[in-house]
């Protein structure tokens, strides 16, 4: 197989799964040296230099069908869950009420959740496609940290903001969740740069 396709699928692959399971995982609200934050903000930020791997390996058009395709995935993902939490249990394995109360949607939650996603990865997109116009191979760490730093707050906002709308938390709690989540985030992000020297710049022929 070709080092570049290689490349790709493991890297769209671990995008897709770390969306999937920071969308569960966004349905616990935690404590966190003593602030609330939504669980799924421990593996959700390494997406966002997951998408400039795929973006660096594919081209911009790859990178933004991955964000919708996750976030399709993790709409059925929801109402599949939403499903099975309703179907009737066996009778003889007894209620199994566990599945429900652990995996059965949030819908305030799931909304917010994929609209933020689908928005501050569209920006980290635009604006990491902006510094390669500019910059071409040079200074490859600050694709990372430019697109990243544009991406993140709108992420945190959008979430934050919706899923109080929503009325899934109180306001300051939201607070907490949003502080916490741009730090660390932005933490995650430092500790990401590396990656993207990790792949072989544009090596798929054709892709813009």
């Amino acid at each position: 197989m070709n080092r570049a396709i290689r490349s790709l699928l493991i890297v769209g692959g671990a995008y897709v799964a770390a969306q999937m399971l920071a969308d569960i995982a966004s349905l616990r609200i935690i404590d966190v040296g003593g602030s609330a934050v939504d669980a799924g903000t421990l593996i959700y930020p390494f997406t966002f230099t997951l998408r400039d791997l795929v973006h660096k390996i594919a081209g911009k058009s790859a990178a933004r069908i991955l964000i919708f395709l996750a976030a399709g995935i993790n709409v059925f993902m929801a109402g599949f869950f939403w499903l099975v939490a309703r179907l009737p249990p066996d009778s003889f394995t007894g209620p199994q009420l566990e599945f429900g109360v652990a995996l059965s949607p949030v819908w305030g939650i799931v909304v917010a959740s994929i609209v933020a996603e689908v928005i501050s990865e569209l920006i980290d997109t635009e604006a990491y496609q902006r510094w390669v116009s500019r910059f071409g191979e040079r200074h490859q760490w600050g694709r990372v940290m430019v697109s990243n730093a544009v991406a993140i707050p709108v992420d945190s906002a959008v979430f934050v903001g919706l899923a109080t709308l929503f009325g899934v938390f109180p306001s300051q709690v939201a607070w907490s969740i949003l502080w916490v989540n741009v730090v660390f985030k932005g933490l995650v992000t430092l500790v990401s740069i590396p990656w993207i020297y990790l792949v072989d710049p544009e090596p798929l022929s054709g892709t813009t």
